[in-house]
């Protein structure tokens, strides 16, 4: 059964548990779901916020395209994944990533899949704002994001660039 996942993003917040009741509506024979949710973390007093930037258009393919091959490999029966973009505050969601299937391993698996891909591939960017108002710069990428998604480069069809 080919599913038809839920790509967002959006500037405003979302509800993590109302993300779940429209993911599972429907659907009697899910049986586990598997959420990730992303919350903007205050470095001890440091953070006034995370300014975050995207592509519009290019992110929400880039996401819908792996979110297809997460539903090739893995039998999930629904796939919600939702990013913020601009001003977000300590304590704040910023994504949502959402997988369900019938079993929870396949539930599991996608949802790693999935932020993986998000969180080290995914066209967005993002600026510091200190807390005393200055500018903190932009966000390098980690080597420890990088790693996490080579455990997934032997899944069919999926692409590292």
């Amino acid at each position: 059964m080919a599913i038809k996942p839920v790509i967002r993003v959006q500037r405003d917040d979302f509800d993590i548990a109302r993300e779940i009741a429209l993911a599972t509506a429907g659907h009697p024979g899910i049986g586990a779901v598997v959420t990730f949710s992303g919350i903007c973390r205050d470095d001890g007093g440091s953070l006034a916020a995370l300014e975050l930037e995207h592509y519009p258009g290019m992110a929400e393919r880039a996401i819908n395209e792996i979110a297809l091959q997460a539903a090739e490999r893995w039998p999930l029966q629904a796939i919600t994944a939702i990013h913020r973009y601009g001003r977000v505050e300590p304590g704040e969601n910023i994504v949502l990533v959402l997988a369900a299937s019938a079993h929870r391993q396949a539930a599991f698996d996608g949802a790693a899949f999935l932020m993986d891909f998000l969180k080290s591939k995914a066209p967005f960017w993002k600026k510091l704002i200190a807390a005393d108002g200055s500018d903190g710069g932009w966000v390098d990428a980690k080597e420890s994001d990088d790693e996490a998604l080579q455990r997934w480069s032997a899944a069919e069809g999926f692409e590292r660039s």
